[in-house]
């Protein structure tokens, strides 16, 4: 005999899981949010180059000393940004794995 929905398919935890899966969405939008207005900080060989950047990925700043600028060498100083900037982009890494939540599989 044929049951449709509500038999050999669970029909009500399908309701169950449609509820489950907006609040995974809900939960990872504030997540996203908040991590969009953190500001991540890296410094780098003793605070000689100092990067800010949201967690959107947005560069805010980057502060370099004065004794690490030497026209011989630009090529350090190019080091030490891309050194920063990789940290920070590091750091908004970790720290989206950390907020957010694992998606079960085929979500």
């Amino acid at each position: 005999m044929y049951k449709g929905f509500n038999g050999g398919f669970g029909g009500g935890n399908i309701g169950m899981l449609m509820k489950q899966a907006q609040k995974v969405q809900e939960d990872m939008q504030r997540a996203k949010a908040e991590l969009d207005q953190t500001v991540f900080k890296a410094s780098v060989s003793g605070g000689l180059v100092e990067v800010e950047m949201t967690g959107d990925r947005n560069l805010k700043a980057i502060k370099i000393k004065r004794e690490v600028v030497d026209p011989d060498d630009v090529e350090m100083l190019e080091d030490l940004v891309m050194a920063g900037v990789n940290d920070a982009l590091k750091q908004i890494s970790d720290k989206e794995k950390e907020l957010m939540p694992a998606l079960p599989m085929g979500m």
